[in-house]
Parts: C-alpha cells; sequence; structure tokens
C-alpha cells in the first residue's frame, strides 16, 4: 500500500481540504487519541438494498469466492442468454 504525506493547514473556521486524498469516499470517521492525533478512517457508503449481502456470511463469502475465481481465470462459459433478454422481470 502506497503512503500519501501532505502537510494541511485548517483555514479561519477550522476546516480543512482534503482535495484528491478523499477522492472515492463518501464519508468518514474522526477519532482524537488521547495523544492528539487525529486519525480520519474513510468510508464509501452501500445502496440499502445491497446491505443484506454484507449482513450474510455465506453469501458474502460465496460472492469473495466467485470473485478470486474469476480474477485467477478459473470461468467457464454457460453460452448466450439472449434467449431471456424479452423476459418480463417480476
Amino acid at each position: 500500500m502506497d503512503q500519501t504525506i501532505q502537510q494541511l493547514r485548517p483555514d479561519a473556521k477550522g476546516r480543512i481540504n482534503l482535495g484528491k486524498l478523499a477522492q472515492g469516499v463518501s464519508s468518514f470517521r474522526a477519532t482524537r487519541t488521547v495523544d492528539g492525533n487525529i486519525i480520519l478512517e474513510p468510508f464509501t457508503e452501500i445502496p440499502a438494498r445491497e446491505k443484506w449481502l454484507f449482513n450474510n456470511e455465506v453469501a458474502l463469502g460465496a460472492v469473495k469466492a466467485g470473485l478470486e475465481q474469476a480474477a485467477s481465470g478459473q470461468t467457464r462459459s454457460l453460452g448466450s442468454f439472449e434467449q431471456y433478454a424479452d423476459e418480463d422481470i417480476d
């Protein structure tokens, strides 16, 4: 993991602009340690309709295993699904 170190200065209202450091981040959890350090932990939100997956260890494990298999080239074609293209989804 690459480490980026920048010196940032707060404006008159105490705000700090993270700029590109915050790219892809929707929110941060800020923690102030007993020695005065401030730690920002980045978060990326997920849609509520997808939350079930992260609460279901079996399903999440299956998805992770599938992604690992695909990344290592362990895939096989199931053919075309074109015949289902016009079907209504309930």
